[in-house]
C-alpha cells in the first residue's frame, strides 16, 4: 500500500512538473495527455488507503497508531537529541505521525481543488483562482515534505529494508521504537485481555 500510494504519488508530482515548469513542458508536449495522467492519478491517490482499511487488519492498527500521540511524543518534538532514545516511541515517532496527519489532509485538499479545477465551468471565476492558489500552495507544501521524507529514508537502510521485507532488527526497533519493541502497554495494537469479562462460575465445579 506504501508503494502503490507513493508510485501515485511520484506520478502526481512529476505530471504537474511538466504541467508547469515551462522547459520540461515544452520538452514533453501532449498537455492534453499528461493531463489526463495528472488527473488519473490524482484521483486514484485514495485507493490504496481505502483499500488498506478495508481488507487488512494489520493497516487498521497501524492507522490506530497514527492516530494516537503517546506520552512522550510531545518531549520528543521539542527534544535535539530525539534519535538517541532519551524519549522512546512507539512503532511511529511523532515526527512520522504528523507527516502522515498532514499528507492525508494534504491530499484531500488536492484532491478537491483539483476536481474544482477539473470542472471549472461549475464555479465562479473567484472561486476556481481560489481553488488554483490552494491547489498550488498544497502541492508545494507537499512536494517539500515529502522531499524530507524520502531524505529521512535514504539514511536510514534498516527502515528502508522494513518497507521491502516487512522485518527490521530487534536492535533497530529498541533503539528507534523502545516502545513498539518493549511491547509496552502505551502502544496501542490489540484489545487489552485484561479488560475482558471473566467467565461466569460454574456452579457444578469446586
Amino acid at each position: 500500500m506504501h508503494l502503490s500510494f507513493g508510485v501515485l504519488m511520484g506520478v502526481c508530482v512529476a505530471t504537474a512538473a511538466m504541467l508547469y515548469w515551462a522547459p520540461l513542458s515544452t520538452l514533453v508536449g501532449r498537455r492534453e495527455l499528461v493531463e489526463a495522467v495528472h488527473y488519473s492519478s490524482g484521483l486514484l491517490l485514495p485507493v490504496p488507503l481505502l483499500t488498506g482499511l478495508v481488507a487488512s487488519q494489520a493497516y487498521r492498527a497501524d492507522v490506530r497508531r497514527l492516530n494516537r500521540f503517546l506520552p512522550g511524543d510531545w518531549e520528543w518534538l521539542r527534544s535535539s537529541a530525539r534519535r538517541r532514545g532519551h524519549y522512546p516511541s512507539g512503532k511511529f515517532n511523532a515526527g512520522q505521525k504528523l507527516n502522515s496527519a498532514f499528507v492525508l489532509g494534504a491530499v484531500m485538499v488536492l484532491l478537491v481543488t483539483g476536481l474544482m479545477l477539473h470542472y471549472f465551468t461549475l464555479f465562479p471565476d473567484d472561486i476556481s483562482t481560489g481553488a488554483t492558489f490552494v491547489h498550488d500552495l498544497f502541492a508545494a507544501a507537499l512536494v517539500l515534505v515529502t522531499g524530507g521524507h524520502i531524505w529521512m529514508a535514504w539514511n536510514d537502510a534498516e527502515a528502508r529494508r522494513g518497507l521491502r521485507t516487512g522485518f527490521v532488527s530487534r536492535s533497530w526497533a529498541e533503539r528507534e521504537h523502545a516502545l513498539w519493541a518493549a511491547g509496552t502497554p502505551e502502544e496501542p495494537d490489540a484489545p487489552d485481555s485484561s479488560d475482558a469479562p471473566e467467565p461466569e462460575p460454574n456452579p457444578d465445579r469446586e
